[in-house]
């Protein structure tokens, strides 16, 4: 029988596991390099879909201090986002308080009491000033050696309203992919009523893809929040939806034909 790997990959998310990063990791507090790993994993605690950098003790120039037994948390959601805490350990293992320069970075690592892994330390990424692989800096969370983007121009016809209202219409939208996550359609800011959307505050970082500013919808007497964003500055892979508007398929109706 067949294998999907979307189903395969979710099979294991109960499991620990690693992979290889095959690139320089480092990280900075007060912009000072306080680890430094050609050998660095990324390592999947239990129920997590987001990993953390983990590197050979001997590649933490911080100093380990107040060590602190702990077993896997025996209550947690089924599946843990970058917004559950580093802290929520779902693996047993010892906590580490990181000694960087005048800092005192609490809990900042953990060694997992796995034979796999037992050498290295994994590492909250907000615990740090800064990230680079190799010289490149690395934002919101590790890169996913298994995650990509595609981005695809298409002749598709992408219709989107709210209510009896068109918020935009495009036959030459940029189809972009990302693994695991719903394809987005990115439309040229000449296909879409941008009279009828104003900036919101909210601002957000994909690793992949870089900061996202957003809009809001104003629609007769409503208003429709954070309906849509941008990206002005994207990161490389992303930089064929520069400044196009991409709408969120949840808060819109969005119909897309051949």
């Amino acid at each position: 029988m067949a294998t999907s790997m979307d189903e395969l990959t979710m099979s294991q998310l109960g499991s620990l596991r690693w992979a290889d990063m095959r690139r320089r990791v480092r990280a900075m507090v007060d912009g000072q390099v306080v680890v430094d790993s050609a050998t660095a994993l990324q390592v999947w605690e239990p129920h997590r879909v987001v990993g953390c950098y983990a590197v050979p003790a001997s590649d933490v120039v911080a100093r380990l201090d107040n060590p602190q037994q702990t077993d896997a948390a025996a209550e947690h959601a089924s599946i843990l986002t970058p917004d559950d805490p580093f802290a929520l350990h779902t693996t047993t293992g010892t906590v580490y308080d990181l000694q960087a320069g005048g800092r005192t970075l609490r809990g900042a690592g953990f060694r997992p009491q796995d034979p796999d892994l037992a050498d290295h330390v994994l590492l909250d990424w907000s615990a740090f000033d800064e990230w680079r692989e190799e010289d490149q800096t690395a934002i919101g969370h590790p890169h996913d050696p298994f995650q990509r983007i595609d981005c695809l121009d298409t002749s598709r016809h992408v219709v989107v309203t709210v209510g009896d209202t068109v918020l935009a219409e495009s036959r030459r939208p940029t189809l972009l992919l990302e693994t695991h996550l719903p394809p987005r359609h990115y439309l040229p800011r000449e296909d879409v009523r941008m009279d009828l959307l104003v900036p919101s505050d909210t601002v957000t970082v994909c690793a992949y893809k870089g900061e996202a500013s957003y809009f809001s919808a104003i629609v007769g007497d409503d208003i429709v929040p954070d309906v849509a964003w941008t990206y002005t500055d994207p990161l490389i892979d992303a930089e064929p939806v520069r400044d196009l508007i991409c709408f969120y398929d949840e808060r819109v109706e969005l119909t897309v034909e051949d």
